[in-house]
């Protein structure tokens, strides 16, 4: 592949986009990590706020991606795949997808259960349920579940975008670094 072959355009929004979602996933993550090693109930309580608001945040965020991603439509792949390639890739992109919804409605829902209030920005969200011990558990055990299939799936498609870029050498993924040049 020549150096001066013009990369694909993204559109710009959904690359920004795209980047601040790993940018509230990798805060969620690092978060709820730091609360699980640390002491002092201020600091925890802190760390935990900050884990649901970067939840909420991925949710968010989950609603403007798909909302543009209905607005622009089939985007243009990277390079000329075969057709499992691309049945592969598709899955995998609804499979984050619906973990980048459900990851954090799980979250709510825990916290509902369990009776504690969900604050975002200075609003106190609505429970998503009812106060219940034995559903709390559950939920969190999902949640934590979810999250591991998550990590499991953007290593997945990290493995995938350092592979089209070093062994492939199409433009997949330069297409979603921000700051390139159409």
């Amino acid at each position: 592949m020549a150096t001066h072959e013009p990369v694909p355009a993204r559109p710009r929004k959904l690359v920004a986009l795209h980047w601040l979602t790993v940018l509230c996933v990798v805060a969620a993550a690092t978060l709820i990590l730091l609360w699980n090693e640390l002491d002092g109930r201020a600091l925890r309580q802190w760390l935990l706020e900050g884990h649901r608001h970067a939840g909420l945040l991925v949710l968010l965020l989950f609603f403007a991606r798909v909302g543009l991603r209905m607005r622009y439509g089939k985007l243009q792949p990277g390079g000329d795949h075969p057709r499992i390639v691309r049945i592969c890739a598709g899955l995998t992109h609804v499979a984050l997808y619906a973990l980048l919804l459900a990851l954090p409605l799980l979250g709510w829902a825990m916290s509902s259960a369990a009776g504690t209030p969900v604050h975002f920005f200075g609003l106190t969200l609505p429970p998503l349920v009812g106060e219940d011990e034995d559903l709390a558990d559950a939920l969190q055990a999902w949640h934590v579940d979810a999250a591991w299939a998550l990590l499991v799936l953007v290593t997945l498609h990290l493995g995938a975008a350092l592979w089209h870029h070093f062994v492939l050498r199409d433009h997949t993924l330069r297409m979603m670094l921000p700051g390139r040049r159409r």
